[in-house]
């Protein structure tokens, strides 16, 4: 492994090469990425649409010097899952137009006056609760997708398939080695689809009826104050989950993307294709951990390799017959998946508190997590009109205004830790 030739961002592949390792990004990210259309109850078809558009729009922005696959974001599932639920999924739609535009903004301003702004409003012992709680508001939606909180009790099919689907998601990503190292969610999602055939969970009949070319399910937004100030939150999410995987690819390729192409540059191409995928009915994209993992194992960083995942993946959307199999998935085996993806989202939470290295001697850091966590979890809403925050929009909120009082409290000198 040691010795394999790296081929670097911009040098080509042979052919030969170029469509099994293209393939295998689109392996990678498959899993993950249909799982958020899945818990918004909408087809899949537009999101791999989107996302392969959305991925050559980011190495024509970045001009060709950040390998990067856009996936489906997972930031955005407690908010717009919440959104559906109260307006639908059009408000949905709009919330992520919003934060798209409001990222692109955010683009704009680092490239006027750099990114060390973000850790006053949003220091490290408040971006880790804020990234937790969006893991842990959604412990109930997992075991709800699983049919575990049904009336009566779960089925034994529910029971099995769950349990199958979590327990090779779980140890997959502990003992699978090389290539099957990088996919443990997608084999879950296919083991868990069989248990379910063999079970009853999967009826076939509408892959049968459907055609074997169908255009995307494209929709358009619509807009409401309340949704988009519901779904703002997980913009201060992305944009740290960028800043972490533009670091760590720079660190693997041996380039700073952060210089070149530039942060800002990056950072506007994945927000820029976020707000376009809410304007055609498609979920928000996000640069995916799981392809840089199949850049570290392959050595294989070349954009054009990367590019051509995204075609396929453009090409799968126009595959009926694909799109309908997706959607045959039974819950149980969402809901196993599910339970592991949403505890590593808490967990990343937690992680930027340890790789941080946040001092919690200090009092103002262990009062800003604290009491981030509690007002997330606790069930609190507060009403600004005809809008009702709560959860991690509530706690985000509560995270900035009282980072900026101890930012400003720090330079009068009255802090206790001085």
């Amino acid at each position: 492994m040691e010795n394999r030739k790296i081929i670097q961002v911009d040098e080509k592949v042979p052919f030969s090469l170029l469509a099994p390792l293209s393939l295998q990004h689109m392996f990678a990210m498959f899993g993950a990425t249909v799982l958020v259309p899945f818990l918004f109850g909408i087809n899949s078809a537009v999101v791999l649409f989107m996302n392969g558009f959305g991925t050559l729009l980011f190495i024509f922005i970045t001009k060709g010097k950040a390998p990067a696959y856009l996936g489906s974001s997972f930031a955005f599932l407690a908010p717009g899952l919440l959104i559906i639920e109260r307006f639908g999924y059009a408000y949905a739609l709009g919330g992520f137009v919003a934060v798209g535009f409001c990222g692109c903004i955010v683009a704009l301003i680092i490239k006027k006056f750099g990114s060390d702004w973000i850790n006053i409003i949003l220091p490290p012992a408040a971006m880790g609760p804020v990234v937790a709680l969006i893991g842990l508001e959604l412990a109930g939606t997992a075991a709800n997708t699983a049919g575990l909180l049904a009336e009566g009790g779960p089925s034994s099919a529910d029971v099995t398939v769950f349990m199958v689907t979590l327990g090779v998601a779980v140890f997959g990503s502990v003992l699978f080695r090389k290539f099957f190292a990088v996919i443990p969610i997608l084999i879950a999602v296919v083991c868990g689809y069989i248990t379910s055939y063999f079970v009853g969970l999967v009826d076939f009949g509408a892959v049968a009826e459907a055609g074997w070319f169908a255009l995307p399910n494209f929709s358009t937004p619509k807009f409401s104050p309340e949704a988009i100030l519901i779904m703002l939150p997980a913009l201060l999410v992305i944009i740290s989950e960028h800043i972490g995987h533009q670091i760590v690819t720079s660190k693997i390729i041996g380039r700073d993307l952060l210089k070149d192409p530039g942060l800002h540059r990056s950072l506007f191409a994945d927000n820029f294709s976020t707000m376009l995928s809410g304007f055609i009915g498609s979920v928000p994209t996000t640069t995916y951990g799981e392809n840089i993992g199949v850049m570290a194992i392959t050595k294989v960083y070349s954009v054009r390799v990367i590019a051509g995942a995204a075609v396929l993946s453009v090409i799968c959307s126009f595959i009926g017959k694909l799109t309908v199999l997706i959607g045959t998935i039974p819950g149980a085996v969402i809901g196993g998946i599910s339970f592991l993806l949403y505890g590593m989202i808490g967990t990343s939470g937690l992680r930027i508190l340890v790789d941080s290295k946040v001092d919690f001697d200090k009092s103002k850091n262990i009062a800003l997590t604290s009491v981030i966590f509690v007002v997330g979890l606790s069930g609190i809403s507060i009403n600004l009109g005809t809008i009702a925050l709560r959860g991690m929009s509530l706690a985000a909120l509560v995270a900035m205004a009282l980072s900026l009082l101890f930012y400003v409290f720090d330079k009068m000198g009255i802090m206790n830790d001085n």
